[in-house]
């Protein structure tokens, strides 16, 4: 028997869950491993069959290394469409016929009254109705349009959709995310430190810039990050801090350019680099 289609709701928030998937390169075996929820479970989540807890796209994004905004404002469309939460928002109350309003009409200074038709009213209930169905449309494919992008120090901040701020030597020394310049970046290199901290070299092709970012970290722990130009530093400040994404602001890199980071653990030890190159276009 063929299984009927996700709601388009439930089949965008699957194709993001996917993505994520994929970014991992776990399998459901190690999802199932690795998360509260069993790889049956992941496989009806990932194909729309099922609507998952918004713990377990919570999970996802944490082994993705994906801050949550996005996937979540998805999960509450999907979510609201099958409880049907948008409809009953959307749809006009019915109502009993009403008896007609009487109204003060001010005329010669003597009030009387003035009945209301009840086909005004109705008029007036249909028009919001509409409006609701507008709004709830154009929020949520808003919220799908908007671009996933480098984490921030406080994950509730996304990159806007706008087009970037500033460009090559204008980025310089400025946050990849108020400059509009997270959305989409390039992953130039990953590393995994002793201590458990994740480390990742960011560069945006609409910007010609680059960062460094973390997480999973201690308070206290520093990343520097240089290129050909001055190099930038980020440290992790307070515990909100080592819970989040914490990045470095940008500097100029052209096509080509070797970017290379350091973690310096506040624990102290060895301190750990790594590096990545600029893809030539």
């Amino acid at each position: 028997m063929t299984r009927p289609s996700p709601a388009p709701e439930s089949a965008r928030l699957a194709a993001a869950l996917r993505e994520l998937k994929e970014r991992t390169g776990l399998s459901f075996v190690a999802l199932e491993a690795r998360t509260a929820y069993s790889k049956s479970s992941w496989d009806r989540y990932l194909n729309g069959r099922t609507l998952p807890p918004r713990q377990a796209v919570q999970a996802l994004c944490r082994l993705a290394g994906e801050p949550e905004g996005r996937c979540l404002a998805l999960w509450e469309i999907a979510e609201a469409a099958s409880s049907g939460r948008a409809a009953e928002a959307t749809r006009a109350p019915a109502e009993p016929e009403p008896e007609p309003e009487l109204v003060p009409s001010l005329e010669k200074g003597t009030v009387t009254d003035v009945p209301v038709p009840s086909g005004a009213r109705t008029h007036a209930v249909t028009l919001l109705a509409i409006l609701c169905v507008v709004l709830v449309g154009a929020l949520a494919a808003a919220l799908f349009l908007w671009p996933p992008g480098d984490g921030s120090s406080r994950s509730s901040v996304s990159p806007s959709a706008v087009a970037p701020l500033c460009e090559g030597a204008a980025c310089e020394g400025k946050s990849p995310m108020a400059m509009h310049c997270g959305a989409r970046p390039d992953t130039l290199a990953t590393y995994r430190t002793a201590t458990g901290a994740s480390l990742e070299l960011r560069h945006s092709r609409m910007c010609g810039t680059s960062w460094a970012r973390m997480w999973d970290t201690r308070i206290g722990d520093r990343l520097d990050m240089r290129a050909d130009g001055p190099a930038r530093s980020v440290r992790i400040a307070d515990a909100t801090d080592a819970k989040e994404y914490i990045y470095t602001y940008m500097t100029e890199t052209r096509p080509g350019t070797t970017v290379r980071a350091c973690f310096r653990p506040v624990a102290g030890g060895t301190e750990e680099c790594f590096s990545g190159r600029v893809a030539k276009r």
